[in-house]
């Protein structure tokens, strides 16, 4: 029954689809609703009055746990204010594991705290039996010098080369600003927000669904990581929008087997289980500690006119690239 609704965006009320949908037979799901902000949807009213709301939120996240399977997990994005909410009610149905604190700052309000985060709730259908997998991202560093932002101190060695497995507080992922990578919908997640969530608890051609489709970040994000996905959506032009937008995807985010996040050319969310059969892809240091002023490289970046001996990872014609500079030899 679940086929007819794979890999393809369904226009509709997502309370009505959703119930078309067999218990226990989609991997993940995650929603983005309208945050009741007044923001200009086409097709919707975002100004309810808040119990309206909040009742109309029950009735679909209670179908978004009915639908995942005992092994999968449910994400919900939203503003604190509303994830309040819905956490008081899914701790009856599903079991807690994060808030995620998504650092992304808006323009200060006043007569109170400037907004700095997003919220996204992961819970478990069933946590003794759920998916789900570390994953690492780059080191971050100092924009101008690139060393490590972070002090170490005396454990720099046992630095991983890739980065550290991440927490539950995210820096490193930005809101879609500019209006030429915007469509035409007020509220539009990056897309390697989605890869990192999907790569945290799923694996290829697992089944993926969003009941807010939107114009098709989460739906993207999935055909991008091999998994299948559905999408629903009231809007017939924010479906339309999706939908051409898919023709134009392929499932081939990987580096060698491996699946990975991208961002400008730059891999930005991986598994830590797979760094084993990744890291043959990168140039890497000698010395762990190095990696604290020189980022590792993708090998199918460098630009070399002695090329790497086979089965080597570091080598005398590359070893330049990782040289400390003057004042960190003084410092260290």
């Amino acid at each position: 029954m679940i086929e007819k609704f794979l890999n393809n965006i369904h226009q509709g009320d997502c309370l009505e689809l959703l119930k078309q949908i067999p218990d226990d037979s989609v991997d993940m799901t995650f929603a983005d609703p309208p945050f009741n902000l007044k923001k200009g949807y086409k097709s919707y009213k975002d100004g309810l009055a808040i119990q309206e709301y909040v009742e109309w939120c029950e009735k679909w996240i209670a179908e978004m746990v009915r639908i995942t399977k005992p092994s999968g997990t449910i994400y919900l994005h939203n503003i604190p204010k509303w994830l309040t909410y819905y956490a008081s009610f899914l701790n009856k149905v599903a079991d807690f594991k994060h808030w995620i604190s998504w650092d992304a700052p808006t323009m200060p309000m006043g007569k109170t705290l400037q907004p700095s985060h997003y919220g996204i709730l992961c819970y478990a259908k069933d946590a003794k039996k759920l998916k789900f997998y570390e994953i690492r991202a780059p080191h971050k560093r100092d924009r101008k010098s690139k060393y490590l932002s972070k002090d170490y101190g005396g454990k720099k060695a046992g630095l991983h080369p890739f980065g550290s497995l991440l927490s539950d507080v995210w820096t490193d992922i930005h809101r879609v600003k500019h209006n030429k990578y915007r469509d035409d919908h007020p509220c539009q997640l990056p897309i390697h927000l989605l890869e990192r969530v999907i790569l945290m608890s799923t694996d290829e051609n697992d089944i993926v669904l969003d009941p807010f489709n939107g114009t098709g970040t989460t739906a993207i994000a999935a055909k991008r990581l091999g998994r299948q996905y559905i999408g629903l959506e009231l809007d017939k032009e924010y479906v339309e929008i999706t939908k051409n937008k898919l023709e134009q995807e392929k499932s081939n985010s990987k580096l060698g087997d491996s699946w990975v996040s991208y961002y400008l050319d730059n891999i930005v969310t991986l598994r830590d289980k797979d760094w084993e059969n990744l890291k043959k892809h990168f140039y890497i240091p000698q010395k762990p500690e190095d990696i604290d002023f020189q980022q590792i490289i993708l090998t199918s970046k460098l630009d070399i006119s002695v090329p790497l001996k086979s089965g080597h990872n570091d080598t005398d014609n590359l070893q330049k690239l990782f040289e400390p500079k003057e004042d960190y030899k003084k410092n260290n």
